[in-house]
């Protein structure tokens, strides 16, 4: 049942190509979100109004640095039944392209461009307008749909790129400036204050999705998405990507990826082509007055853990279900969003001290954070290789799957692709593959070893459950 009369509609912020595909809806009064920026630190209080040469100089600072981006997608034409031939005299539409707008923000002299993945998601061309009009084609280097952040590159040299700032200095009510290029109106600047940190507001569909945005009341509006959100020494502070809207353009508020998070996703993407992604390996929750009330417990701000999954960096370290989290490396943790966003900074192998309530007790626990698939290897681009031939996304599976299948491990296939080998042998999605060619299957990493060990044309038999349980299994031929 509605609990209002009015809904909540999430919406991203830029052009026809990636304006649908962004909207969500929630029971609650109207709010559509459309991806914008962040803000960092400034040297004086936080309470003092900057000088009209503040703004000046941090404007002249940023606007070379930040591009207009164009987008062109071709969309297929569908097949139409038999009824819709009498309407429209052939047996399908024709393709037709879609034209998309976003800004992006250079942060290097060769031509590296910040931008949103929702801003370039499914374009098949990408060009990038400078601030002295020039037009230069652009390439996808990497993507990171979790943060919805995504790195461009231009053939060029010696441009005008901006600074990465500090968003941990971020204090609320510091002033900062979105520069973009809202509804096509190139090189656009405005200014406002940072309103509030850590904002999750459930609009990144991904799996395990990286959520801290920066509020501020900055003016932003569809063409912003990829902009900058700069401090008052023009320093990167985030990047624009959503706003709070019941009409579509802004009405008050506007949400920004922090420049840390920014920065870390990008030397990924260069560095290894894919984004390092560490986990603690727990499912948690906000721990809210309620929950503590339900739980019987004193504390009423943090992070609850609700399980530790097995042969995960918390397990490991001695964490266990029941803990609050409250601090990370020494910072105050009072929401998932933190968490996440600490997290989401790190690399599998790097070590963090985590600080949990137990008993009422502080206790700080030394953690080696691990990837997706329980170990500290760092995953390169090229070792993804496997997935892509398989034409399938796998991970280790959860303990939960554990239980309810009643089987001890096992890999699931979390999702295939269309033209993937998996698919043309009909693994659904959500299989479990539990054995290959007779041998246990314990761990991706396991699977991908001993499929790497087979000589070309070698046959495969993997067998598992299928989602509703039933054993099945499926055969294909290695090359």
């Amino acid at each position: 049942m509605k609990k209002t009369l009015l809904q909540i509609s999430f919406a991203i912020l830029t052009g026809a190509a990636t304006l649908a595909g962004y909207k969500l809806f929630f029971e609650k009064p109207e709010v559509r979100i459309i991806r914008e920026e962040g803000y960092s630190g400034v040297v004086r209080p936080a309470s003092a109004a900057p000088e009209d040469g503040d703004f000046i100089a941090a404007a002249e600072i940023t606007l070379p640095s930040v591009v207009h981006v164009k987008t062109s997608a071709t969309i297929r034409g569908r097949q139409l039944s038999p009824f819709e031939e009498l309407f429209f005299g052939r047996s399908q539409m024709p393709d037709r392209i879609q034209q998309g707008t976003g800004s992006g923000v250079i942060v290097t002299k060769n031509g590296y461009i910040v931008t949103n993945n929702h801003v370039i998601a499914n374009a098949d061309e990408i060009t990038v307008v400078l601030h002295d009009n020039r037009e230069l084609s652009a390439r996808v280097v990497g993507t990171d749909p979790a943060t919805d952040i995504a790195l461009l590159k231009v053939d060029a040299d010696n441009l005008s790129f901006i600074k990465f700032g500090n968003s941990d200095e971020l204090r609320v009510g510091q002033w900062v400036l979105a520069v973009g290029n809202p509804f096509n109106l190139t090189g656009t600047v405005t200014a406002g204050i940072v309103s509030a940190k850590g904002r999750s507001i459930n609009i990144i569909a991904d799996k395990f999705p990286i959520e801290a945005f920066i509020q501020t009341d900055a003016a932003v509006n569809p063409g912003n998405s990829g902009g900058a959100l700069v401090n008052t020494r023009g320093e990167l502070v985030g990047i624009n990507t959503a706003i709070s809207s019941t009409r579509g353009s802004f009405e008050g508020y506007s949400f920004a990826v922090p420049s840390n998070i920014v920065k870390k996703v990008m030397e990924d993407l260069i560095e290894y082509g894919n984004v390092q992604r560490a986990f603690l390996g727990v499912s948690i929750a906000d721990l809210s007055p309620a929950l503590a009330r339900e739980l019987n417990i004193k504390q009423t701000k943090g992070v609850y853990i609700n399980e530790v999954n097995e042969n995960s960096a918390a397990e490991a370290a001695g964490i266990k279900k029941g803990d609050i989290v409250i601090a990370m490396d020494g910072r105050e943790i009072s929401k998932v969003s933190e968490l996440q966003e600490l997290i989401g900074r790190k690399r599998p192998g790097d070590e963090v001290v985590v600080t949990v309530l137990r008993d009422d007790k502080r206790r700080d626990f030394k953690v080696k954070l691990r990837n997706i698939h329980g170990n500290t290897k760092i995953v390169k681009k090229e070792d993804l290789a496997l997935e892509n031939i398989l034409g399938a996304k796998l991970e280790n599976i959860s303990n939960e799957d554990k239980r309810r299948f009643n089987i001890p491990h096992g890999v699931k296939v979390v999702s295939t692709q269309p033209g993937g080998k998996f698919r043309k042998i009909g693994v659904p999605d959500g299989f479990i593959i539990t054995s290959a060619n007779n041998r246990p299957v314990r761990s991706v990493e396991e699977f991908n070893s001993m499929l790497q060990g087979l000589k070309s044309g070698e046959g495969v038999l993997i067998q598992g459950v299928r989602p509703d349980g039933r054993p099945d299994y499926f055969g294909f031929g290695w090359n």
